[in-house]
């Protein structure tokens, strides 16, 4: 029988993705129920926005309590009602603010600690054992992802992750302005600013806001603010209400094969195995159960 080209070049491209390793978007999709861990409600703070769109974020109570409680007390007394997205610097952050800094709520702490690393006893450090530009080592801690020099770990500035704005030092921020990095990591601010979330759901909508032209991507304009409607704690809300939103274990061995396709990409597309990764490039996958 004899076999066009085409039709060859076809069956071959077939037989080879039935045994081509996994990518890493195969391995979350197929990643059993085991490999997820649920997010507790009160680590979950949800903000919507005047249309109607909710960005879910995970509250980083391990690494920066003092100002994740802060965070937690502007939900709660309703600060965030008619604030703003007031800054979208391209490649860098997305900034936003309560309706009114002068007015924080009771028992809020203007002036809280430098939250900006903790100690590495009592949370545990997975290694990835790849170099790292910014630190000794860099890894997971929490299922967070950390840079560390033995001692003390640090949450990366990775895409998505929520920081607090401050001024200049010894100020180290309150909370009531808040920021997300929505370019390559700018890992230069790890150990600078305390870090208190990171976006789950919808960082794409933060991400593709229109830039501001003012100095640093600040909007010029008020017209241009992006209103919030709410931030809300799920724990607030009622249970049918609550949003059911899961991270991969990253002592799972999901996340292992996940690393290992990060890593090492192996399926067709690919050329060249890269055999290393830096930090922001292995986020931790998450998904929203329904």
């Amino acid at each position: 029988m004899r076999l066009y080209p085409a039709l060859l070049a076809f069956l071959l491209l077939d037989a080879t993705a039935c045994t081509a390793a996994p990518n890493p978007a195969e391995i979350v999709a197929h990643a059993p129920d085991s490999a997820w861990r649920t997010v507790a409600p009160k680590r979950l703070l949800l903000m919507t926005t005047a249309d109607g769109r909710r960005i879910i974020i995970e509250l980083a109570s391990d690494f920066a309590p003092v100002h994740v409680a802060n965070v937690v007390r502007l939900a709660r007394t309703h600060a965030w009602e008619g604030g703003a997205i007031i800054r979208v610097q391209d490649n860098y952050v997305v900034q936003w603010r309560v309706r009114d800094e002068k007015a924080p709520p009771k028992g809020f702490i203007k002036t809280p600690p430098a939250e900006y690393d903790r100690p590495l006893a009592g949370i545990g450090f997975r290694p990835l054992d790849y170099p790292d530009s910014y630190a000794p080592q860099a890894g997971i801690a929490a299922d967070w992802a950390v840079g560390s020099d033995g001692v003390r770990v640090c949450p990366a500035q990775c895409y998505g992750t929520v920081g607090v704005a401050r001024d200049m030092p010894p100020d180290t921020g309150d909370g009531q302005e808040l920021y997300v990095v929505n370019g390559e990591a700018p890992r230069q601010l790890d150990r600078n600013l305390a870090v208190v979330g990171r976006v789950l759901v919808w960082m794409e909508l933060l991400g593709s806001l229109p830039r501001g032209t003012g100095s640093l991507g600040f909007y010029t304009d008020a017209h241009q603010d992006v209103p919030i409607k709410s931030m809300t704690l799920a724990a607030d809300l009622p249970p049918a209400a609550r949003p059911n939103i899961q991270t991969m274990r990253t002592q799972s061995p999901s996340f292992d094969a996940y690393l290992a396709a990060r890593a090492a990409r192996t399926d067709p597309f690919f050329v060249h195995a890269a055999h290393g990764v830096a930090l922001c490039n292995v986020p931790i996958p998450s998904r929203e159960v329904r």
